[in-house]
Order: C-alpha cells, then sequence, then structure tokens
C-alpha cells in the first residue's frame, strides 16, 4: 500500500504504577505538516518529543495528539488548607450577630474554594522520567495505529485514483483516434469554403489561400497534448507505485492534465472531440478532488 491518506483516528492506553492514561490522535488533510499536541498541566515538557514522534511517521497532514488521564494519584492526595480555613472561620465569627443565618456547616466550609487543596505525587526525577517515557511508548503505539489507519485508506484513496485513470486513459485514446481524422475533415471543409471564395471572385490568390489552411491546420493539431496527456497518466501510475508522500506530485500532474485537456478543447474543431476533452475535464476534476486527500 505505497499511497497514504492524511485522514485518519487512532487510540492508544498506558499505565504505569496508579497512573492511567490514553492518548487519542487524530490526522486531517493539510498543506504541510502541522502538529499539535494537547497535555494536562504537568505534562508540558511531553510536547516537544510528542511532536518528534510525528515528524519521524508523517511528511504531510494536521496531527492532533491529546493525552487524558484516567486515573491521576493527585486526585486522592488531599489537604486542608488551614490558613484558608482560619481565615473562613474569622469571617464567619465576625458576620455573626449581623447577619441571621444558619450556622455554617462543616462541609459547606470544606467545600469552598481554596480550602481543600490536592497534593500532586512526589515523583523523584527516576520516577517522573519513567513515567514520561511510558506514556511516549503509548503515543508511539497511538501513531503507529494512526499511519495503519492512513495507508488503509490510501488503498482505498488508490483504487479510485486508478479507475478516474483508467478513465482517462480510455477517453484519451479516443480523442487520438478522432484527431488522426481531424485534419482531413479540415481540409474537406476549409477547401469547400476556399472554392466558394474562388466563385465569388474575392481577388484572393489560390496561395495565400494555401497560406491560411496550413495555418489553421497547425492550430488544429492536438497530437502534441494527445502525447503529453499520455505521458502524465503514465506518470500518475508509476507513483502509484512508488513508497514516500506522492500528494503534492500527483496535485501537480492532475494540473497539468487540466491544461492539456483545456488545449484540446480549444484547439478542436470537431464536436466529438470537444465532447471527449469537456469529459477528460470533469475526470480531471474528480481526480484532483481525491488527490487533495492523499499524503
Amino acid at each position: 500500500m505505497p499511497l497514504s491518506s492524511m485522514t485518519g483516528f487512532a487510540r492508544a492506553q498506558g499505565a504505569q504504577g496508579s497512573w492511567r492514561w490514553h492518548w487519542e490522535v487524530r490526522s486531517v488533510n493539510a498543506r504541510g505538516l502541522d502538529v499539535r499536541v494537547r497535555v494536562p498541566e504537568g505534562f508540558e515538557s511531553l510536547e516537544q518529543p510528542a511532536r518528534v514522534l510525528a515528524n519521524d511517521r508523517f511528511a504531510r497532514g494536521g496531527i492532533t495528539a491529546s493525552l487524558t488521564l484516567d486515573a491521576d494519584p493527585a486526585r486522592g492526595a488531599i489537604r486542608v488548607n488551614k490558613d484558608a480555613l482560619l481565615q473562613v472561620l474569622a469571617a464567619l465569627k465576625d458576620l455573626e450577630g449581623l447577619v441571621q443565618a444558619e450556622p455554617a456547616r462543616l462541609d459547606g466550609i470544606l467545600a469552598l474554594r481554596g480550602v481543600i487543596d490536592t497534593q500532586p505525587p512526589l515523583l523523584s526525577e527516576a520516577e517522573l522520567a519513567a513515567r514520561d517515557a511510558a506514556v511516549l511508548t503509548t503515543l508511539a503505539a497511538a501513531f503507529d495505529e494512526l499511519t495503519t489507519a492512513r495507508k488503509e485508506e490510501g488503498a482505498r484513496l488508490e483504487a479510485i485514483l486508478r479507475h478516474h485513470t483508467d478513465r482517462m486513459t480510455d477517453l484519451v485514446a479516443q480523442s487520438e483516434q478522432l484527431a488522426a481524422t481531424q485534419p482531413e475533415q479540415l481540409r474537406a471543409r476549409l477547401k469547400a469554403a476556399v472554392d466558394d471564395l474562388l466563385k465569388l471572385r474575392t481577388g484572393v490568390g489560390e496561395d495565400r489561400l494555401a497560406q491560411e489552411v496550413a495555418l489553421l491546420l497547425v492550430k488544429a493539431d492536438v497530437r502534441e497534448e494527445i502525447d503529453r496527456l499520455k505521458s502524465h497518466l503514465a506518470q500518475a501510475r508509476g507513483l502509484f507505485a512508488s513508497t514516500g508522500a506522492q500528494g503534492r506530485r500527483l496535485d501537480f500532474l492532475a494540473q497539468e492534465l487540466n491544461r492539456e485537456a483545456n488545449t484540446l478543447c480549444s484547439k478542436s474543431s470537431d464536436k466529438e472531440l470537444t465532447r471527449i476533452g469537456l469529459d477528460l475535464k470533469a475526470v480531471i476534476d474528480q481526480l484532483r478532488e481525491q488527490v487533495q486527500n492523499v499524503e
């Protein structure tokens, strides 16, 4: 599966001691590689290593990696902020006699912001490094799963692109057959027009008319456009079988295919050839739309 899509999703979870976490990674289309890392407070040091892991695996796409703590030892470690509690009790005493109210309950006092603090676990440098390494290992697993998802989507994209390429190849072959008969048809039409002009004695010499006929034939010759279309389609098939990020090259080829199809339509003097050219442009548009998803 050489082609890879830029869209995908993956999830991976990990644990160490009483810590539990999971990563969710998403990928969408982007002109280049744009990596965004979202981590809880205290895990900011993981942002740069996470970007390095993404850069090692992806060439294009908008990558978002989000870390969520499923179990945090800090959630169960609490302490009473005695300074804050004493300030609250002093305020309540000052308000006695000024405010008619029921006496404050302990649970209500403890619910006040700042009275209860959560204490993060005290980790040594070695423990902190081990935890962060485990979290990054989980992220690497999520990125690997995302890589697989993008390749699977890339395989589906490749099937669509090959179908469009086969359709364009058929249309180019039809246009080549018509283009072979176009000069003779054009000569016949121009000869009839020349005969009419000579009958009218317009004073235009036959040599001059022959030059004009030759010029029109050159302008109507679409063989070069057809040859370039065939060459571009061959290059596209080569990219399908190549490894690495091919999205930009395929997008460039789609632009070149469209350029040649436009010229083919503008130079055509045959209704059927023009119709084929328009059908070709429609398929090229479909190809280019799908190419935007390729890494």
